[in-house]
């Protein structure tokens, strides 16, 4: 029987999603936690990488284990939660179809990023301060042209294991919320550093250091030595994950 974990954590003190050598990870976390409970060794398959200290509001991750009543789901889920620490928070366990697949299968992903134009003494955590005037209208200008492209290899890690570069972006926008700036983007999948290396070039887009025309040229050259820096990641979320309804069709 294979099951959906819907998760969310903080990942500050985490090396991402995946297990790494010799770096805590959420991945490796949470089996140790399911072996520990369920006395058996369980490979979890997540949703997605996400980077070193990037946070997920809403991440997924399937395994596959003997069936389980409602009621057992329901224990199961209290007792990783008393596993854990405040870091991460399981937020339910529920059957799926057998072939249903965590990453595979997701429609869509929904990542946010913030923005502090003012110093954060109680938010410093999950923002990123940036005090300088930020023209927000050429901003979006740059978010409306990611539209029209789908290879994005000047926003993507070098020499990563991934056949294409190519993803299908369906909005991308910024908008100001009192003292932030929020940068919402949605899109069938994500390359590593994409979302922080396209707010660091739409800094640079909203500082007016480059034109638009200089923004779309940049990702026409598919030279990520082109782009800007890739912001920090402690400011940037994995806002929400799509599934065709039919994934819980058990």
């Amino acid at each position: 029987m294979r099951y959906f974990i819907h998760l969310s954590y903080n990942g500050t003190n985490f090396c991402g999603w995946q297990i790494q050598p010799n770096e805590p990870s959420v991945q490796e976390t949470i089996e140790k936690a399911l072996f520990f409970i369920l006395k058996e060794k369980l490979n979890i398959t997540g949703c997605g990488r996400t980077d070193t200290g990037v946070h997920a509001l809403n991440y997924y991750a399937h395994f596959d284990f003997k069936e389980m009543t409602n009621d057992e789901l329901d224990k199961l889920k209290y007792r990783l939660n008393s596993f854990f620490s405040y870091e991460i928070r399981i937020i339910s366990i529920k059957k799926v179809r057998d072939d249903a697949h965590a990453r595979f299968d997701a429609i869509s992903r929904t990542y946010k990023y913030y923005i502090a134009t003012q110093k954060q003494p109680f938010n410093n955590e999950f923002t990123y301060f940036f005090s300088r005037p930020l023209n927000i209208e050429k901003m979006n200008n740059a978010s409306e042209k990611l539209l029209t492209y789908t290879d994005f290899t000047s926003f993507s890690k070098l020499h990563t294991q991934v056949n294409n570069n190519n993803c299908t972006i369906n909005f991308a926008y910024w908008e100001k919320k009192d003292d932030l700036l929020v940068f919402t983007i949605n899109a069938n999948r994500f390359l590593r550093n994409m979302v922080r290396s396209i707010v660091g070039t739409m800094i640079e887009v909203g500082l007016e250091k480059i034109s638009i025309d200089e923004f779309c040229k940049i990702i026409e050259e598919k030279n990520r030595s082109l782009a800007g820096v890739s912001v920090a990641a402690k400011a940037l979320f994995l806002n929400e994950i799509e599934y065709p309804k039919e994934v819980y069709d058990y």
